[in-house]
């Protein structure tokens, strides 16, 4: 089993080539709209059309997630801050069920209003995916077996 983690960077640190990264505490909409978009959507689109072309699209998984999600409020600098209640996540390639949408927020994307789905779901339909069966138990220190997934089931209905 082979794994690639893919990272967007702000160079803004080593190189001044852009200050956009998706942490948007301020100038949300123009860095989503100048930057951030187009290149994430040039880039995925081409991934998901390479991985297709070469016949790995069925058994390569693509996750897109962030850790948290966005402020559903602008703040006075024109941003979005952490917000923990509710986020997306963007799950294609190897048994996912293409074109499925799972779940809702309110109108505001401030909370789950359909189908919730804790982190440990997410961790377990990746691991089903993987053929890593999510009971699974790993040892802690003490060594107790906890299962890998800390108790999260595969989420069923985004499975081919």
């Amino acid at each position: 089993m082979r794994f690639v983690n893919v990272s967007w960077d702000n160079f803004s640190k080593r190189f001044e080539v852009s200050k956009a990264a998706w942490d948007t505490h301020e100038r949300n909409f123009p860095m989503l709209r100048e930057t951030l978009l187009p290149n994430f959507d040039q880039t995925y689109s081409a991934f998901m059309e390479d991985l297709d072309a070469r016949g790995l699209l069925d058994e390569t998984l693509v996750v897109t997630m962030g850790e948290m999600g966005r402020t559903p409020k602008i703040n006075a600098k024109g941003g979005r801050d952490h917000w923990t209640f509710c986020y997306s996540v963007l799950l294609a390639g190897a048994g996912i069920q293409g074109g499925t949408i799972y779940g809702a927020s309110d109108e505001q994307a401030a909370y789950i209003k359909d189908k919730p789905v804790h982190i440990r779901d997410i961790c377990a339909t990746i691991y089903h995916l993987l053929g890593i069966d999510p009971e699974m138990p790993v040892y802690d220190r003490a060594n107790r077996p906890v299962a890998v997934a800390h108790g999260g089931q595969p989420i069923t209905g985004v499975l081919a």
